[in-house]
């Protein structure tokens, strides 16, 4: 027997499912001989790709880990004291391994089927009534992408509620950290909204203005007073933004008490790696008023259907989906990994653990600031929390030379000096600390004494907390190690996630997240660098970086990316603005209509109308496909003022329209760029290009074609790539000089977004390689013609392409059965009783199930899926034939809980086999929905966004 000393496993075999028996089955049912005949068939011959994408040649799993760990060896792990919003901190190992380390947790999509969701819903509203506590507000969201972005988001809700409409000023504090200022920029001008920056000690706020925003404790450190502030803006009608720190409000009053109408922040601190700037959850709390318009997602306490205590998404009528352009924030993705896991740490310490761990952070920084006051330094600093601010004269460059030499980073500006202790920094940190700066005045190691024998705070009584939090039983009854473990596991338990079955989700792209893609975020050579670290401490970063852009721009056929945006939507509005700045630059400042299809993605009018554009919407054909004559009629009409057209490809019901081509030369001709939404990328890699279609910008869901895990409802990345001319407006950065030459300001707050989890993009590519990444591709769409031969004799299939072929997606049609009483949502609740999660509900078309498979799930999984859609369309002909009772049948009553099925009390005309087992594999793979359907109205007439005690709950329920 020969021996095989070459074979070498390749990663596409292992991220692309169906294997060679299964691709032959699956094209016998397509009536095709090979998959490229399925793709000649499918993608039109004039946009596909002349030559194989040129990337590097793809990597095994274990050469890949390796490479990559002499690349994150180039990056430099100092001790960080630059603060500035971003702080080391201890992720508990029980939360580190057990969420953000674990599959069933990160592989969860957002909790739009509540049902099968109890288990993140409840520690998101744990993240909701945290926030709440300790800022002392009424509401908050379930999480923002950043400090930043909440911050911008605060500034637009005040705009938009404003009584006086001539109000354009905004006050923003000069100590507000530079990253925050520089997104306010961005975001106030294309409204044309003034920012007044000063000393909020000496700001004049009169009728001009309709809001406010300082920093708490603010970006040199010092906890000021501001009762005074929030009175006078109120005087004038002006509301007052705080942008807080959350583990400073266990000792300082919350900016609720004395006169807060918003308050944001970044949940980092609470557990979560710096990674070189994300991602973080940031969040949001405001006043009970003001709910109908907070931006991101709320989630509320409602009913079942057995009246019995369960959660869901509340307000959804507020979501750029439903509202559009009317939309209060284009947000689609927001950070739920990351605001779940923030909720644990508080669930984990408890109000006393968070105090001490304040008090010890606190302590240490007086006993700082007295020792190098002691030797004779200047503090400058009354008050202050973790923050001490040094006038160092003439010393910068020497106490910058010893720190380096120590391998210590401190934040310097000019001739001051800023010092940042956080929860890792121990005693002696301390003492190294102060025998740098001795070293530096010539006073010997042995003369240094600490101060630490009986610190007291500097913080003044009139500034110190009194009032409780974190009261709830949630914060006071995990606190061993055993007992967080089993309340983490007995959440992650209620909910379906890629660990069950596949979430055929049309338009997410749910696949693989390969477990070796994720093992790099967690190196403490990614994740413990501070975003404004040196660049000579980050070539690993720098390295991953390049690569990817370099990557990514092959790919999609630009000439360069920005990897800053940190989530789709914000590549949206990013692409948009880039757009902007390169009319304005030359002088079309009159160019600001967007046409969009009227089959477009939520978000794409939401950002449309956040880049300060007006929106035309062109019609769509009733084969789903763009109106060409009323996109050229509309193009013409509007030349002198076109700025874009928002276009998705394939498009959103999933199909290659044949004349994209001619549409990206109608927008061009008439002066206009071609932005397109990436949203369907998936479809396209390796086989043609935004680039190659004539697309001006596009951006990317990272966390859809390129594997970052959805991690329940974030994180995302949404880069975007742009051609050669559109280059110099790539976002730049306020702290971190990356401009392009003509860049606009900032739309996130660290430089290259939420950075850590780009490595993920990168393994994944470097892994695949072009013939990997193409395959993908192709898969995704022999997957989803397979589907779709089957569904299509039990569901009509809306839309389809030239020859018949979907793309990576298809849309099922459900309409009709609404004759017989069966509404899509009810199809989408029975499949939580096969043991799925629905595909897309009532997106694009209302009343369909858009479905995509990906190229990640192996054949007998897809017919799994395609079986549990025919039996359940043969219980809808029960009830269209009368069979079935058309109130009580499985479909209405769905999903069916163990307690309901398990219970004495059955007086359904059909069995609990049914309800529960419909087909025999469900046994084998049952997945026991946790709650009853959900009762949306009732928590949103009564909305609830805190834990209640579910005891009190129940008894108010029930009278």
């Amino acid at each position: 027997m020969s021996l095989n000393i070459h074979y070498k496993e390749e990663f596409k075999d292992r991220h692309i499912a169906p294997n060679s028996e299964d691709t032959k089955a699956m094209l016998n049912t397509l009536g095709l001989g090979s998959v490229d005949e399925l793709i000649a068939q499918t993608v039109p011959q004039g946009i596909r790709l002349k030559q194989a994408l040129n990337l590097p040649k793809a990597k095994s799993e274990k050469d890949y880990l390796s490479s990559l760990k002499q690349t994150a060896s180039l990056n430099k792990v100092f001790k960080s004291y630059i603060g500035q919003g971003y702080y080391d901190t201890i992720t508990p190992g029980v939360i580190l391994r057990n969420v953000m380390e674990n599959p069933g947790w990160y592989t969860q999509y957002t909790p739009y089927q509540a049902e099968i969701a109890q288990g993140r819903l409840q520690a998101l509203l744990n993240f909701q009534t945290m926030v709440i506590d300790l800022t002392g507000m009424e509401i908050a969201n379930a999480s923002l992408l950043d400090e930043g972005t909440a911050a911008a988001e605060a500034m637009f809700m005040q705009f938009s509620l404003r009584k006086n409409q001539q109000a354009k000023k905004f006050f923003v504090s000069e100590l507000l950290f530079p990253q925050t200022i520089d997104i306010l920029k961005t975001r106030a001008n294309p409204f044309g909204i003034e920012l007044s920056i000063g000393d909020h000690h000496t700001a004049e706020l009169n009728e001009e203005f309709f809001g406010a925003i300082i920093q708490y404790p603010a970006g040199n450190g010092e906890v000021f007073d501001y009762t005074a502030f929030a009175a006078k803006a109120h005087q004038q009608n002006v509301k007052v933004t705080v942008v807080a720190d959350l583990l400073s409000l266990t000792l300082l009053t919350p900016p609720g008490e004395w006169g807060a109408d918003i308050v944001v922040g970044t949940t980092q601190r609470f557990g979560i790696p710096m990674g070189f700037g994300g991602p973080h959850a940031a969040f949001f709390a405001t006043k009970e008023e003001y709910k109908r318009s907070i931006p991101g997602r709320i989630i509320g306490v409602t009913i079942d259907s057995h009246d019995n205590y369960a959660l869901r998404m509340a307000l959804q009528t507020r979501e750029q989906h439903i509202r559009r352009d009317k939309a209060t924030s284009n947000i689609c993705t927001a950070q739920a990994l990351l605001a779940i896991m923030a909720g644990f740490y508080a669930v984990y310490h408890g109000p006393k653990g968070l105090k001490l761990i304040a008090e010890r952070t606190h302590g240490l920084t007086v006993t700082l600031a007295k020792s190098l006051e002691k030797i004779g330094y200047k503090q400058l600093n009354k008050v202050y929390f973790d923050t001490i601010q040094l006038d160092l004269a003439d010393l910068t460059d020497s106490i910058h030379r010893e720190c380096i030499d120590n391998e210590i980073n401190l934040n310097y500006n000019g001739k001051t000096v800023t010092i940042s202790l956080d929860e890792t920094v121990s005693a002696e940190d301390v003492k190294l600390l102060v025998k740098i700066f001795a070293k530096v005045k010539a006073i010997a190691a042995d003369q240094v004494e600490l101060e630490d024998q009986q610190v007291e705070t500097v913080i003044p009584a009139e500034l110190q907390r009194t009032s409780s939090y974190l009261s709830h039983s949630v914060f006071n009854a995990h606190h061993s190690e055993h007992e967080m473990l089993r309340y983490i596991k007995s959440l992650e338990a209620k909910d379906l996630s890629l660990c069950h079955s596949m979430i055929a989700l049309g338009s997410c792209t749910m696949k693989l997240n390969a477990t070796t893609e994720m093992i790099p975020v967690t190196w403490p050579e990614f994740g413990k660098i501070h975003p404004f670290a040196p660049a000579d401490q980050v070539a690993g970063y720098y390295t991953v970086f390049n690569e990817l852009d370099k990557w990514l721009s092959e790919i999609t056929g630009f000439a360069a990316m920005s990897l800053q945006p940190n989530a789709g939507a914000q590549g949206e509005y990013a692409g948009l603005m880039v757009i902007r700045a390169y009319h304005q630059d030359r002088g079309d400042h009159h160019r600001n209509i967007a046409l969009i299809p009227s089959s477009a993605h939520g978000t794409n009018p939401a950002s449309a109308a956040m880049a300060g554009m007006k929106i035309v919407i062109v019609k769509s054909l009733e084969n789903g496909n763009i109106d060409v004559e009323d996109l050229k009629a509309k193009a013409q009409e509007h030349k002198n003022e076109l700025s874009c057209l928002m276009v998705t490809y394939p498009s959103t019901h999933g199909v290659f329209e044949e004349s994209i081509i001619d549409i990206c030369n109608i927008i061009h001709e008439n002066g206009g760029q071609v932005y397109m939404d990436g949203a369907n990328m998936n479809a396209q890699v390796g086989l043609t290009s935004p680039g190659h279609i004539g697309a001006d910008v596009c951006h990317l869901n990272l966390h859809k074609t390129f594997c970052i895990p959805h991690g329940g409802g974030g994180p995302g990345m949404g880069p975007i790539g742009v051609a050669k001319h559109l280059v110099p407006y790539l976002p730049g950065h306020a702290v971190v000089d990356i401009s392009k030459g003509k860049s606009i300001h900032a739309v996130s707050s660290a430089p290259w977004g939420s950075a850590s989890i780009l490595v993920i993009s990168h393994a994944y590519i470097a892994m695949m390689g072009s013939e990997g990444l193409t395959n993908a591709t192709r898969y995704a769409i022999l997957n989803a013609n397979y589907m779709k031969a089957r569904l299509e004799q039990h569901y009509p299939v809306l839309y389809s392409g030239a020859n018949g072929r979907c793309a990576h997606e298809m849309i099922l049609d459900c309409r009709a059965f609404k004759n017989a009483g069966i509404e899509v949502v009810d199809i989408a609740k029975r499949l939580m009783d096969y043991g799925f999660h629905a595909p897309t509900v009532s997106f694009p078309v209302a009343g369909t199930l858009m479905v995509e498979p990906t190229e990640s799930e192996p054949k007998h999984e897809l017919d799994r899926f395609c079986d549990a859609l025919i039996a359940i369309r043969k219980e809808i002909s029960a009830v269209e034939n009368g069979t079935s009772d058309k109130t009580d049948n499985p479909l209405k009553n769905a999903p069916h809980t163990a307690a309901v099925v398990t219970g004495n009390d059955w007086k359904h005309g059909y069995s609990r086999q049914t309800a529960a087992f419909p087909l025999p594999y469900v046994a084998a793979y049952k997945f026991w929905p946790s709650v009853g359907r959900v009762n949306d109205s009732y928590g949103d007439r009564s909305l609830v966004c805190a834990c209640p005690p579910i005891e009190s709950y129940m008894e108010e329920t029930t009278v």
